[in-house]
């Protein structure tokens, strides 16, 4: 076990394909925390999270075994992508619908408004700075109330260090709109800021 715990995810699944039941035991234990925690952040209902968080790992356990897996170096952002098309599927069921941005977008789905989307205008030291605050309850609650779709992008950008790239294609939209959405989520952070007379760390 401690010679697995060094490998690589992608080596761990190379593994387990190859019959050594251990190597997905390690995966499970490096993942199932922040997996959890993002389904939970989703769904807000701890029993429906635990049947998703278990439905995933069913899904991935399938799709390694039928060698669907394609080595990419990203298998946390994979199970991520795993849980929310289940979540997805099981509000279009439950509703009959789709989900809808709230954003405004143009015909190439990307967030109107080039100068928010702007990568160097996203001030990156003020942003971490939000998220590295003292009083990181006090932030949390703040993120509670942004919109759904902000919110999301707030939690995999920042509480889960997911690379841009890599939320695009979890959320299926493009690195523009991304970039838009965390620069509206941080605007609406630092109004509630304000509000709140809570102010930056040095």
């Amino acid at each position: 076990m401690k010679l697995y715990s060094t490998l690589t995810d992608d080596e761990l699944v190379r593994m387990y394909e190859e019959g050594k039941d251990n190597a997905f035991d390690i995966l499970l234990k490096r993942h199932q925390v922040k997996l959890f925690e993002y389904i939970f952040f989703l769904t807000r209902n701890e029993d429906f999270a635990n049947d998703i968080f278990q439905d995933t790992f069913v899904r991935a356990i399938t799709a390694i075994r039928s060698h669907n897996y394609e080595a990419t170096g990203n298998f946390g952002s994979w199970l991520i992508c795993i849980s929310r098309n289940l979540i997805l599927d099981n509000h279009r069921r439950q509703h009959n619908t789709t989900m809808v941005s709230h954003e405004l977008v143009d015909e190439n789905g990307d967030v109107k408004g080039d100068l928010l989307n702007d990568i160097r205008l996203c001030e990156p030291t003020i942003e971490q700075d939000i998220f590295k605050q003292e009083s990181m309850e006090k932030v949390r609650q703040m993120v509670d109330r942004l919109p759904d779709n902000q919110r999301e992008i707030i939690y995999l950008r920042y509480y889960n260090d997911m690379p841009f790239k890599d939320i695009a294609k979890i959320l299926n939209i493009s690195i523009n709109t991304a970039l838009g959405r965390v620069r509206y989520a941080i605007i609406n952070l630092r109004k509630m800021m304000n509000e709140h007379n809570i102010s930056l760390t040095a």
